[in-house]
């Protein structure tokens, strides 16, 4: 799928990642601005640091000599090489001595610091260009405006201090500024290169970060209209990477591998629905026409009214398990738990089936001993185990030595396994044990046995609905089925 501008704008990533960027750049603007202007008056506040040294040392050299010793001091200094402008006028402005050669108009009338930077000519530069302008004012120090003004577009920036001497002559002591705008330019510069960089980088990353966000998206998309369109055995592609994307498609995959699961128990349910329940109600149904041909007493009458409320009866049993487990298996059920005795409740389940296991001639023992509590719902762990036993009763019968069941509690690795054994023919194959626990299914080929094949998939919710497991395991001989919980941690 070709990925444009557009496409990837259209997503929230992107425009989110498009107003951070406009934030990043608004404050590198700000800041650029801002250490721009404070490297300005830093070097300003040092440059005039620099200027009032510079008077004072000159204030020391004319409270010793006068004037003319301060016309000495300034002509010394200005021979230096340097930054530091001297210049000594008269009281008209008129340069007598120092290294400017010419200022722009207005700088020597006011005392003080000068307002803003000031354009000059350092004495020396420009003079032959001087000299072919004015051939015949050669005597003349101070140019008129024009000329000073042109100079002044050729010239040096500077800011300075003006003093006015007690006999009316001007000192003025400055610096040149050219040194701080360069290091200010220097610093205006890299900022911008810095902030273009930044920003540069930031789109490339954006675009490119939002193009692959952008095709695993589609990924995803492309995933999920595969399993709209039916195919439930489809899953989202999981990268590899351990981000958010791959964290939020296996969480999708374990959910659909979920409702696949469930999909398919429903389906399996409603075919054996159809299959299992269909011989019971057509029992019912050919009751009932029997008993409607012909001319019947009120006795037959009655009994046939007593076999359909037991068919009756039984299918409502049936339909009640199924709901069970349907509520079970999704992880709701309105039972409540509490500690639970496995003891008592094993007790309890023996002594209701002594009577049919003496019925029909099987031994049936239970090796009970100390305290085993479980968190749990005691009604349906009896029920479960109610419903083993009798499958331990039913199928051990055709035992080839005395039929015996053997219900046992033990504790092991954290866990209390409660295992019921029969020494009846047993389950040997490995996948018609894994078949056993599902719902309507009955290995027995002849359908001797009454039942309809919900037992042990009732028990194996109970199970999953108690954070546990149930183990279809060989006898040697007969079949072990295994009710694992996992152990209690008193506190």
């Amino acid at each position: 799928m070709a990925l444009s501008v557009p496409a990837i704008m259209k997503t929230t990533a992107a425009r989110l990642s498009a107003l951070y960027l406009l934030l990043f750049a608004l404050c590198a603007v700000l800041l650029v601005f801002y250490m721009t202007s404070l490297s300005a008056r830093m070097l300003t506040a040092q440059t005039q640091e620099t200027i009032n040294d510079e008077v004072l040392g000159l204030a020391r050299a004319y409270q010793r000599g006068g004037l003319p010793v301060l016309v000495r001091v300034v002509e010394a200094r200005s021979r230096q090489p340097g930054a530091n402008l001297y210049l000594i006028a008269d009281a008209n402005g008129q340069i007598l001595t120092g290294n400017v050669q010419s200022l722009e108009p207005g700088v020597l009338e006011n005392e003080g610091w000068t307002t803003s930077p000031f354009s000059y000519q350092r004495f020396g530069e420009g003079e032959l260009e001087r000299l072919r302008n004015l051939p015949a004012d050669k005597g003349t120090t101070q140019p008129d405006q024009s000329d000073t003004q042109a100079q002044g577009e050729k010239g040096h920036n500077a800011i300075a201090l003006v003093l006015r001497l007690p006999n009316q002559m001007i000192m003025l002591v400055g610096r040149d500024l050219g040194e701080p705008e360069r290091f200010r330019a220097v610093i205006r510069r890299s900022l911008m290169l810095a902030l273009g960089m930044m920003g540069l980088g930031g789109l490339l990353i954006w675009f490119f970060v939002g193009r692959a966000a952008l095709k695993r998206i589609d990924g995803v998309s492309e995933a999920s209209r595969r399993i709209m369109g039916g195919d439930l055995s489809g899953r989202l592609p999981v990268t590899g990477a351990g981000d958010e994307f791959d964290r939020l498609s296996e969480n999708l995959n374990v959910m659909l591998a979920r409702i696949a699961t469930l999909n398919e128990g429903l389906k399996q349910v409603s075919d054996n629905i159809a299959h299992d329940l269909k011989t019971p109600l057509t029992r019912l149904r050919n009751r009932a026409e029997a008993t409607l041909s012909g001319k019947q007493k009120t006795v037959d009458y009655r009994q046939a009214l007593e076999g359909t409320i037991a068919e009756s009866d039984q299918l409502i049993k049936t339909f009640n398990a199924i709901l069970m487990i349907s509520r079970l298996e999704a992880g709701y059920s309105s039972e409540h738990t509490n500690r639970v005795d496995l003891t008592a409740a094993v007790r309890d389940v023996v002594e209701l089936y002594e009577p049919v296991a003496e019925e029909a001639g099987v031994s049936l023992e239970a090796e009970v001993s100390g305290a085993f509590v479980v968190d749990g719902n005691r009604e349906l762990i009896g029920q479960a185990l109610s419903n083993i036993v009798d499958n331990a009763i039913k199928y051990s019968t055709d035992s080839t030595s005395r039929p015996a069941v053997r219900v046992a509690l033990e504790r092991t690795h954290g866990e209390i396994r409660l295992s019921v054994a029969d020494n009846g023919q047993g389950i040997p194959d490995d996948a018609d044990r894994a078949r056993a626990t599902e719902r309507f299914v009955r290995l027995e080929k002849s359908r001797s046995q009454p039942g309809s094949g919900l037992g042990l998939s009732l028990a194996k919710a109970v199970m999953t609905f108690h954070y546990g497991r149930l183990d279809l395991l060989p006898g040697n001989p007969g079949l072990t089925v295994v009710m694992s919980f996992p152990a209690r941690e008193d506190h």
